[in-house]
């Protein structure tokens, strides 16, 4: 239980909101391939849109939380969230489909993991790692609620129904929890903290440090890994011969694998640093890619990539706001970290429609060991800019 009530409401918010914006796409894919009549490159170019829009929008949303503005930033999103997954619900033509998640991408960057990360770190600093992992431990669950569910009432009540259950689930419930929550960090944490003119003067300096560059782009890498594998999972298990029911409880099982990574991070590190487990996360994507890349000859293989998927990304989540400021340091961390988020979630973003791209040319038998490739290039670019921050700290 977790003992911190303002942490347990922004989990729960978190959440319900990973489950209703962001994970509802990849459930839904082939739901609506089928009964919309769009291919798979028009459908996965809409989510490429929301997460792109989402990064542009991410560096206004941390001036927000360094303004102060972060509860109202995070609640808001989430009740306009939920008014576009109504809309989402009434689509009839691909045109509609793309501006309300353009829309919904707006929403993102202000209520998803990027915000609330940087609106612990904001107030708590160096203390911000433990409610960061209590927030994840618990929204880690959020694709275990988000396929079984929307797979079931799909079944009885069509698509459009089980967008709209989720919607409401996420105006009602996610809003209330967003506010207190946020509101309840925001206010501990801007007591007795003003701004200096040192951090007004060098609040940009930071896009001028190659340092910056390099971290960016090593985890925007991992996202573009991320994205693929997570917008694509079920198309890629049809691919490789996996039974539907088999491909949903597999889906389902990668939000606990999240938690179970965690856990093993809080559990490890007395004996492991925070740069030892990013190495591990882009370590652990790769060969969780290449085990889904023979799941086709040794199906078993599948409870390998749930597991070592699952926990990677899930550490990912709890490492990037770490490692950002111990790299790039602790003032104006809400512009510093909303510009890696532009960066990240743009790897997210391209993820999708180029998954698409790449499978119309080679098949999954291509992307899959683009994706191992693509792992390894991000761990080289991650280890330099550890290397160049140990000889210049920040």
């Amino acid at each position: 239980m977790i003992r911190d009530r303002a942490i347990f409401f922004l989990a729960m918010g978190q959440t319900l909101v990973w489950a209703g914006l962001y994970y509802l796409f990849p459930a839904l894919l082939l739901r609506w391939e089928e009964s919309l009549g769009w291919s798979k490159a028009d459908l996965t170019a809409a989510i490429t849109l929301a997460i792109f829009v989402s990064a542009l929008v991410a560096p206004l949303a941390g001036r927000l939380i360094d303004a102060g503005k972060g509860a109202l930033l995070m609640a808001g999103s989430s009740l306009l969230g939920g008014f576009c997954l109504i809309a989402l619900s009434l689509v009839t033509e691909l045109r509609e489909f793309y501006l309300v998640w353009g829309l919904i991408g707006v929403m993102m960057a202000g209520c998803l993991y990027e915000p609330c990360f940087a609106l612990i770190t904001h107030a708590r600093g160096a203390n911000a790692k433990q409610g960061i992992i209590l927030v994840t431990l618990v929204a880690g669950f959020a694709s275990t609620i988000s396929f079984p569910s929307v797979h079931a009432l799909t079944e009885a009540f069509g698509w459009n129904l089980a967008v709209q259950v989720f919607a409401a689930v996420i105006i009602f419930i996610a809003t209330p929890l967003m506010w207190l929550g946020a509101k309840s960090i925001e206010q501990a944490g801007n007591a007795g903290r003003s701004q200096t003119a040192v951090e007004v003067v060098h609040r940009q300096a930071f896009l001028k440090r190659p340092v910056f560059w390099l971290l960016a782009l090593g985890f925007a890498l991992a996202a573009m890994v991320q994205g693929v594998t997570i917008h694509h999972l079920f198309p890629i298990l049809d691919d490789r011969g996996i039974p539907d029911d088999v491909a949903v409880i597999a889906a389902s099982f990668i939000g606990p694998m999240q938690v179970a990574g965690r856990l093993a991070m809080m559990a490890a590190e007395r004996h492991v640093t925070t740069h030892e487990i990013a190495i591990s996360c882009f370590v652990v994507a790769g060969i969780s890619i290449l085990l889904l890349f023979n799941t086709t000859s040794t199906p078993t293989l599948l409870i390998g990539f749930v597991i070592l998927f699952g926990a990677g990304h899930g550490m990912v989540s709890i490492v990037r706001p770490l490692i950002a400021r111990d790299i790039l340091g602790g003032n104006n961390f809400g512009a510093k970290f909303g510009a890696m988020a532009l960066l990240y979630l743009v790897g997210g973003a391209s993820a999708p429609y180029l998954g698409s791209l790449i499978w119309g040319l080679g098949g999954y038998d291509l992307v899959l060991p683009l994706l191992i490739g693509l792992s390894f290039v991000g761990l080289c670019l991650y280890l330099a800019a550890h290397r160049l921050t140990s000889q210049q700290p920040a």
